[in-house]
C-alpha cells in the first residue's frame, strides 16, 4: 500500500482556483506559481528498489509540478525562478497576481536548467524589462563557460546587455557568514543538483520560509528517502547530503518549506520521522 502524505492545517495561507497559493511570511507574502502538473516518474530515481516503490507510490501513479514564487516584499515585487516559459503560463499567473512584467524588480534563480529560467527572454527581449537577475557566480560559470548551456545563455543575453545580472557566493547552510542579497532573502549554497545550486531563505518579522529550489524531485519517495538522488542531479551524492542537511534545518527550527517540484500547494512544513522526514502541505 502507498504511503501518502500527511495533510496538516496552518494559519496565514489562502489558495485560488486557477492553482497559485499565498504563504504569508511576516508582512511578505510568497505565492505559489504552478506552471505544469503532469504524470510523474519514478524511474528518475538511482538505486531505488520495488519494496520503496510499492510503498510510496501509489499504483494510480502520481503528480509531477512544475513550480516558480512570487515574493512580495516591501513593495518590491521579486520573482524567484521563471518556468519553463512554455505558453507564458507564469507570465498570466504573475499577472493574476496583480503584478505586470514591467512591475517585476528582480528575479532570483536557484539554477540553470531550462524549467526555471525559461521565461526570462522571449524573441531576444527581456520579459521583466526593469528587473535585476541574480544567480550564483559559481552557477553562472558552470552553465556559461564550463559546461555551456546556449539556452541560458540566451536567457541571460539581455539582461547582460543591459548590465542587470548580479552574482553572489551562497553561504553554506548554518554559516555565520551567511548574508543578504536583498534584505530579508540570504541565498544558501545546496550544491549537488547542480554546481551552484542556490535555496534562498526568506525572513521578514522573525517569520522565515525556505524556497528549496531542486532539492527533490519525487517528493514521495525523497522526504522519507532522502538519500535517494535523480538522475538530474550532476552530483547525486552532493545532492542526498544536502537534502538531509537542509530537510533536518527546516524540522528543527519549524522552518516552512517551498519546491519547485512538490504538487499543489509546494508549500508546508517538516517533521522528522524515523531515518527520513515527513511533509505536512499548507492548506
Amino acid at each position: 500500500m502507498a504511503m501518502s502524505l500527511i495533510i496538516g492545517v496552518l494559519g496565514g495561507c489562502a489558495s485560488t482556483s486557477d492553482g497559485s497559493f499565498t504563504q504569508k511570511i511576516g508582512q511578505f507574502e510568497i505565492i505559489t506559481l504552478v506552471e505544469s502538473e503532469r504524470d510523474g516518474n519514478a524511474g528518475i530515481l538511482i538505486g531505488v528498489n520495488e519494496e520503496i516503490l510499492s510503498r510510496y507510490i501509489p499504483a494510480e501513479g502520481f503528480k509531477h509540478t512544475a513550480n516558480a514564487f512570487l515574493l512580495k516584499a516591501s513593495g518590491q515585487n521579486i520573482l524567484i525562478d521563471t518556468g519553463t516559459g512554455v505558453n507564458g503560463i507564469i507570465i498570466e499567473k504573475i499577472k493574476k497576481a496583480g503584478v505586470t512584467p514591467e512591475n517585476i524588480n528582480a528575479v532570483l534563480i536557484t539554477h540553470l536548467h531550462g524549467d526555471h529560467f525559461g521565461s526570462l527572454q522571449k524573441d531576444g527581449m527581456a520579459v521583466f524589462p526593469n528587473a535585476k537577475v541574480y544567480l550564483s557566480e559559481k552557477e553562472l560559470e558552470y552553465f556559461t563557460v564550463t559546461n555551456v548551456n546556449q539556452g541560458a545563455a540566451a536567457a541571460l543575453a539581455p539582461y547582460k546587455a543591459g548590465s542587470r545580472i548580479v552574482t553572489f557566493t551562497p553561504g553554506g547552510l548554518g554559516s555565520n557568514a551567511l548574508s543578504e542579497i536583498l534584505p530579508g532573502i540570504t541565498p544558501i549554497a545546496a550544491y549537488g543538483h547542480t554546481p551552484g545550486h542556490t535555496i534562498f531563505q526568506i525572513e521578514n518579522n522573525r517569520a522565515k520560509f525556505l524556497v528549496i529550489a531542486d532539492l527533490l524531485h519525487v517528493a514521495l519517495v525523497q522526504f522519507p528517502h532522502p538519500e535517494i538522488s535523480a538522475t538530474y542531479d550532476v552530483d547525486p551524492a552532493a545532492a542526498a547530503n544536502i537534502r538531509r542537511a537542509v530537510l533536518t534545518y527546516a524540522a528543527e527550527n519549524k522552518i516552512p518549506i517551498g519546491g519547485m517540484h512538490i504538487v499543489y500547494p509546494g508549500i508546508g512544513t517538516v517533521e522528522k520521522d524515523g531515518g527520513g522526514f515527513k511533509f505536512l502541505p499548507k492548506k
